[in-house]
């Protein structure tokens, strides 16, 4: 059997559990306020903010671990078991949230979901890197971008739905079986990766790896399967440090909404968990649209006949320019509506740019090193992320989040510098002598 178009259906995959991923985690800040009462009943809002804060960073740096572990991971055994042992692991995690008593607990199983769910980003930079030639991974990786946001949009009124009929203990457990139940078509239709899969039509599979074989090393006239570093050879790289530095800077204003608009909500507004459930899905539509909107800017642009560096860094720049003055907006909102609004604007920009960065290593390196390059700079994203977020504890005592969106705001700044000064030309790139 060949199945036409069979990458879309990957990516597909792949992008349908970052929404099951999305649902998991952020079932922890939507059920957060009925945790709390039920579990720290004599604490006041900071009590409670301090101990989400203390929890949501465990979870965090255990994500950044579990980003440089299974960057390895996929690369040692391939994409199509690395997603299955990442998603089976986390929906186990997810499943235990439900027997959790304390801080203690919560953060042995936030931590377990953290190291486990960490493994979608580098399997999906894999993922594209191995199913999609050049010019379509920009988009390839806005689909999966997508797919986050998606969970984002969908987490909470499913969330704010299911309040209204179970607690959160079985809240958790519901939500764990869509990660079971993933597994099924993702083992049916991955059968390998393309030079080997039995379903790939001829001139899919001729599409895709000639799009692949996109350096001329020894520049004799003849594409080469690309430059492939040791690990100590990569960091040798200063395009290498662009990356993971431009990671660490840009990922924590995710990390800052992600974790903080639920408690942002409750804090400054007085909204309970169903009128969260019914406001925090907005600003992911706008992140939703951005991906997709940066992944085909990028895609036309290099169709349009732009080189890659060119067309990297107009998107980027872009999506930066386009957060820098929401975050200053945010610092007297409104209202509530128009708070997430202005989220939602921030967070378009946020992935136009994301999306560019994150498809960075498949630009510079080939495929067998890709994961790597990719999990370390999760992993730093995530350290910075988990640095936020225990610094947003303290900077936003009393509800006072002005601090928080001035520190997102220079995370901008910095992410671009990073991306001009030490990538001067975002190419593949050749062993250094």
């Amino acid at each position: 059997m060949k199945l036409k178009g069979l990458r879309w259906w990957v990516v597909g995959l792949v992008a349908l559990a970052a929404v099951i991923n999305y649902i998991d985690r952020q079932a922890f800040g939507a059920l957060w306020p009925d945790i709390a009462k039920d579990l720290f009943p004599e604490m006041d809002k900071d009590g409670h903010k301090a101990i989400y804060g203390t929890i949501s960073t465990v979870f965090i740096l255990s994500y950044a671990g579990g980003q440089a572990l299974f960057g390895k991971i996929f690369d040692w055994i391939g994409t199509r078991l690395g997603f299955a042992l990442s998603i089976g692991v986390w929906s186990i995690a997810t499943l235990l949230h439900a027997f959790a008593q304390g801080m203690l607990s919560f953060s042995i199983f936030r931590s377990i979901l953290g190291i486990a769910e960490a493994g979608n980003w580098p399997g999906a930079a894999k993922a594209n890197a191995e199913w999609f030639p050049t010019k379509e991974r920009a988009l390839a990786q806005g689909i999966f971008n997508s797919g986050a946001a998606i969970g984002g949009i969908v987490a909470y009124p499913i969330i704010g739905l299911l309040s209204v009929y179970f607690d959160w203990k079985a809240i958790f457990i519901v939500v764990a079986v869509l990660g079971f139940l993933w597994l099924l078509p993702w083992l049916y239709v991955v059968k390998g990766a393309p030079k080997s899969h039995p379903w790939l039509t001829d001139d899919e599979k001729k599409y895709i790896l000639s799009g692949q074989k996109n350096q001329d090393i020894d520049e004799d006239g003849n594409y080469d399967e690309g430059y492939t570093p040791t690990t100590g050879q990569l960091f040798k790289h200063k395009e290498s440090w662009g990356v993971i530095i431009a990671s660490a800077a840009i990922d924590p204003i995710w990390w800052l909404f992600i974790v903080w608009i639920p408690i942002y909500l409750s804090e400054v507004f007085g909204m309970d968990v169903k009128q969260i459930a019914f406001s925090a899905w907005v600003p992911y539509v706008g992140a939703m649209i951005g991906a997709i909107f940066g992944g085909l800017l990028a895609k036309n642009r290099l169709t349009a006949g732009w080189s890659v560096d060119k067309t990297r860094k107009m998107t980027i720049t872009l999506g930066c320019l386009i957060m820098i003055p929401c975050f200053f907006l945010l610092k007297a909102p409104g209202s509530a509506m128009n708070a997430v609004i202005i989220m939602a604007v921030l967070l378009f920009g946020f992935q136009v740019a994301i999306g560019n960065i994150q498809t960075m290593p498949s630009d510079l390196f080939s495929g067998k090193i890709v994961g790597t390059l990719s999990g370390f700079a999760g992993m730093a994203a995530k350290l910075g992320a988990a640095g936020l977020t225990i610094l947003v504890t303290f900077i936003t005592t009393g509800g006072n989040y002005t601090p928080a969106f001035i520190i997102g705001g220079a995370l901008a700044i910095i992410a671009l510098l990073a991306v001009w000064v030490l990538c001067p030309k975002i190419e593949p790139l050749k062993p250094k002598l």
